[in-house]
């Protein structure tokens, strides 16, 4: 996975409570036997009218939240069926970390799975952030994971929480597989003592 260290982009603004899982990747595009062409899928039904052109009434579709690193969501987002292919599209196109009140458990779980990063704040500041970021010139924030900042246009930062190991995980780019392996020498250690004890597993 591609690390997470410091970086900088703009954010768009969408706060509408209870997003489901369905609505950023709608069932359609669950078809497929890997992995290519999520990005067209995410938020399809907002993104593209019914014949298929671009909806400018959308946000993500509208400079210069078109190029969004970054969403501003409302609570409870990412509810619904557990679709782990709702994370795969928001990584495609191009979205590197989700900016919240709260989320759904199963959402929350695949995003960190997948190197997304999500970041919880409380109403105040992400209200604060939402208003910023919804004008085009304050639009660009920075986030500094290491420090864990967000940077507002104008130099103002928010500090926000996150879990220790989530937080190295996604420096290092690292997904579960690579977390453990880094672990490996306690690994064998662990399995030269076991088999010491209980010669039997032999």
């Amino acid at each position: 996975m591609e690390p997470f260290v410091d970086i900088s982009g703009t954010a768009a603004p969408m706060l509408a409570a209870n997003v489901d899982t369905d609505v950023i990747m709608p069932k359609q595009f669950l078809k497929g036997i890997d992995r290519n062409g999520l990005d067209r899928g995410v938020f399809f039904d907002l993104r593209f009218l019914p014949n298929g052109e671009p909806n400018p009434d959308f946000i993500l579709n509208q400079k210069p939240w078109n190029e969004a690193r970054f969403l501003v969501v409302g609570p409870n987002y990412g509810c619904g069926s557990s679709r782990e292919h709702a994370v795969w599209g928001l990584k495609q196109l191009g979205i590197r970390a989700v900016i919240g009140t709260s989320f759904a458990g199963i959402f929350f779980d695949n995003c960190q799975r997948n190197g997304l990063l999500l970041i919880q704040l409380s109403d105040a500041p992400l209200r604060e952030l939402g208003e910023r970021v919804a004008r085009p010139e304050s639009s660009s924030i920075r986030i500094d994971l290491a420090a864990q900042t967000i940077t507002l246009d104008g130099g103002r930062a928010i500090e926000f929480a996150i879990d220790a190991l989530r937080k190295e995980a996604l420096l290092q780019g690292l997904d579960a597989i690579g977390s453990t392996l880094q672990r490996t020498d306690q690994i064998k250690a662990f399995e030269a003592r076991h088999l010491q004890a209980n010669p039997w597993l032999a």
